[in-house]
C-alpha cells in the first residue's frame, strides 16, 4: 500500500494566503484550486497540475489544507427534508483515502474488460471538468457523467471491432464509471448526515475546493484587517505586518486594542 503523494506540498503563509484569495476571485472554483496548488506546489507547472486525476489533486489540497489550518475540519450541512442547519466535525485522516497503486501509473492511459469490450481510458483530470462545467446547468447528471466518459474514453473494441461511445452499452458505462472511481477513490468523499430534528438520513459530497476556499477567504479577510490596524498604528507596511509571526501580530494587536 502506498500512503504518500509524489508531489510534496508547503504550508501557505499570510502573504500566500492574500495572494491566492486576490488571485482567485474572478476565477472558477476548478482554477482556483489550482491557483492554489501552484503556490503550494512550487516546482510544479500549471499544465501539470490540470493533468493530475481528480483524486490525486484532492488529496494535495487536503495535505495543503492540514499543514496550514490542522488536522480538525468543522462545517455546516443542512438537512434536505427540514432545513435544519446541522454542525459538523471530522479529522483530515476520517477522509483521507490511502493510496493503493503507484500515482505515476494513474496519469497513464488505463485498460480494463467489460463483458467481451476491450477499453483503454484516462482518469477525469480537471481540463475534463472544465471542458463539460458550462453544460452543469443544464445537462441531467446522467448526460454529465457521459460526457466525462467521452472526454477520456480514448478507444473502445469488441473481437477487434472499433466501437464508438454512442455504441458501448449504458451497462458497460456505468460498469467504467465505477471502474473510475475505483481507481481515483479521492475523487468523491460522501459524509454520512442524520437529522437530529426529524430524523432523516442523507448523503453529502465532501467538496474540498470548496470548503478550503471558504477558510482561506475568512483568512485573509482577517488578515486585511489585521494590516489595517497595525499599519494605523505603527505606520508599518503590509510586507512588515505580514513577515511577523501568528503569535507576534496577535501580540501586538492585543496592545493595539486595549
Amino acid at each position: 500500500m502506498i500512503n504518500a503523494l509524489p508531489l510534496p506540498v508547503r504550508r501557505l503563509n499570510a502573504e500566500d494566503i492574500l495572494r491566492i484569495w486576490e488571485i482567485g476571485q474572478p476565477q472558477h472554483w476548478l482554477d482556483r484550486a489550482i491557483t492554489i496548488l501552484s503556490v503550494a506546489c512550487p516546482t510544479q507547472t500549471w499544465p501539470a497540475l490540470t493533468a493530475l486525476p481528480i483524486g490525486q489533486r484532492d488529496a494535495l489540497l487536503l495535505n495543503v489544507r492540514e499543514l496550514t489550518f490542522g488536522h480538525h475540519l468543522n462545517g455546516f450541512a443542512e438537512c434536505p427534508h427540514c432545513q435544519k442547519p446541522l454542525e459538523f466535525a471530522f479529522e483530515v485522516a476520517d477522509i483521507r483515502v490511502p493510496v493503493l497503486t503507484d500515482p505515476d501509473r494513474l496519469l497513464k492511459p488505463q485498460t480494463c474488460l467489460i463483458d467481451d469490450i476491450d477499453l483503454q481510458f484516462r482518469l477525469p483530470n480537471s481540463r475534463d471538468l472544465g471542458a463539460i462545467v458550462n453544460q452543469s446547468s443544464v445537462d441531467s447528471p446522467v448526460s454529465l457523467q457521459q460526457q466525462l466518459v467521452q472526454q477520456c474514453l480514448l478507444q473502445a473494441h469488441r473481437q477487434g471491432e472499433h466501437l464508438t461511445l454512442q455504441q458501448l452499452p449504458a451497462a458497460a458505462i456505468q460498469r467504467l464509471i465505477q471502474t473510475m472511481a475505483e481507481l481515483d477513490p479521492q475523487a468523491e468523499i460522501l459524509l454520512d448526515f442524520q437529522c437530529p430534528d426529524c430524523g432523516q438520513p442523507w448523503n453529502q459530497v465532501f467538496d474540498i475546493i470548496q470548503f478550503f476556499w471558504t477558510e482561506l477567504s475568512v483568512r485573509a479577510k482577517r488578515l486585511l484587517r489585521e494590516i489595517h490596524l497595525l499599519a494605523r498604528a505603527y505606520g508599518w507596511r503590509e510586507a512588515d505586518v505580514l513577515a511577523l509571526s501568528d503569535f507576534r501580530r496577535q501580540c501586538y494587536l492585543e496592545m493595539v486594542q486595549r
